[in-house]
């Protein structure tokens, strides 16, 4: 039996999300996750390594972060890494990183628990 497409893009806490997982997912990780990748490893990347290297090393490491949720999370989460990382490069301002990924992060709240799911369950 094959997965369904709300199974493999939306984990069970962004299906259903309660209080604590949007808090922790539009606010606390971005926060966090941005502030180690971009002020911190691709800060240090960048100092070390032409633009591009650091642009991939960073979003492989923002992968590699997520593999604790699976390897489509991982997978999923490596474009974003990317723009993320983009944006850090042109403007050196990992809060505008957290911004996005706040934002990004609530997208896919919205989506999963509201819009996607339902059209996706299984009868």
């Amino acid at each position: 039996m094959l997965a369904s497409p709300s199974s493999l893009f939306c984990g069970p806490a962004l299906l259903q999300p309660d209080l604590a997982t949007v808090l922790r997912l539009v606010l606390l990780a971005p926060l966090l996750e941005e502030w180690i990748m971009r002020a911190g490893l691709h800060a240090w990347l960048l100092q070390r390594t032409a633009p591009a290297p650091a642009l991939l090393a960073s979003a492989l490491a923002f992968s590699a972060l997520h593999l604790g949720s699976g390897l489509t999370a991982a997978a999923l989460v490596f474009g974003p890494g990317l723009l993320f990382g983009a944006v850090y490069q042109r403007w050196q301002d990992w809060r505008r990183c957290a911004l996005l990924h706040a934002l990004c992060n609530a997208g896919a709240l919205t989506v999963c628990g509201s819009v996607v799911a339902p059209y996706f369950a299984l009868s």
